[in-house]
């Protein structure tokens, strides 16, 4: 169940943030023109293609460090 939740997460997680982050750095670059949505996208693919494996990857192991050091203190 846990593997699943993790998937589940990673995947939510990244769709959540890239999709955010990917139109505020289009609009930034581009501003609102007609080509905005369809450069927003593609950026969004890409990114996430990227994202969601580093998140699905490195979130356990931040996860344990966090975890770690906040029990020791």
């Amino acid at each position: 169940m846990e593997k699943k939740v993790h998937l589940i997460f990673s995947i939510v997680m990244s769709g959540f943030m890239i999709s955010i982050m990917s139109f505020v750095v289009t609009f930034i670059n581009i501003g609102w023109t007609d080509q905005t949505i369809e450069k927003w996208l593609s950026s969004f693919v890409v990114a996430w293609a990227i994202g969601f494996p580093l998140l699905f990857m490195f979130a356990p192991i931040f996860k344990k460090s966090i975890t770690k050091y906040l029990s020791s203190k």
